[in-house]
């Protein structure tokens, strides 16, 4: 009982911890795609006009990765999903040994 409230406890404190990172990042992105509009107005540096475009769309897209393995895959596929695919994975290695155990029986059975 206790262990399984501590694993509970653990999965709770590491999805807080995940869901956090995730909001520092979407505030850093959103104060550094501030900078680079204003740095992109305010010095004209020769490239074209809206390269500060090309960096918010990169680090948008890492953003909605980060967001995606978050809210979506660590969602579903945490530690409870990996015991019970373990557990699934184990009972059928365990049936297809009981298979076989039971026809090398019937080969020596059918020997004698």
């Amino acid at each position: 009982m206790e262990r399984e409230f501590h694993e509970q406890y653990e999965y709770a404190r590491d999805r807080i911890k995940q869901k956090k990172r995730l909001y520092y990042h979407f505030v850093f992105f959103m104060l550094a795609s501030i900078f680079l509009i204003a740095a992109s107005y305010f010095l004209d540096i020769g490239i074209s006009i809206h390269w500060c475009v090309w960096g918010i769309t990169l680090w948008s897209f890492f953003f909605v990765l980060h967001f995606i393995k978050v809210f979506i895959t660590d969602r579903f596929m945490n530690k409870n999903w990996e015991r019970d695919q373990i557990e699934r994975l184990v009972a059928l290695q365990q049936k297809k040994i009981e298979q076989l155990n039971s026809k090398i029986d019937e080969t020596n059975s059918n020997n004698t």
